[in-house]
Formats: structure tokens, sequence, C-alpha cells
């Protein structure tokens, strides 16, 4: 069986926890920030995770994750 490949967009924005869970970057983190307040800013710091159909569809484009 050959190799699998990566999607390359994918293998930047996607992670994995040390307990096996796919984590993210939030989005609404990159520009117009003036308008959002600090509160909003500081939780879009924080990394988020992934419900369990996008999940799938990770684990099948990412497979070596």
């Amino acid at each position: 069986m050959p190799k699998l490949k990566s999607h390359s967009g994918a293998k930047k924005r996607f992670g994995r926890t040390a307990t096996g869970k796919i984590k993210r970057k939030k989005a609404f983190a990159r520009h117009i920030l003036t308008d959002k307040s600090s509160g909003r800013i500081r939780h879009l710091r924080k990394s988020g995770g992934l419900n369990k159909t996008d999940t799938k569809m990770v684990k099948t484009i990412l497979p070596y994750l």
C-alpha cells in the first residue's frame, strides 16, 4: 500500500493535543481589532476544538496527524 499524501493547507492549520483531539486557531482575530472588545480579542487568542463531523473530515485529509 502506498503512502497517503497529507493536505498541505490543513497541515498548517490543524494540530493535535496530547489526548488526541484536533485543535485549530479561532477566526476573526486578524484585522479590524479596534471594533472588538479586549475580552473578545483575548478569547480569540486561545485555540479552539473541532466538532465530531469536522474532526472526521480533518482525519481523512491528514492521515498521519
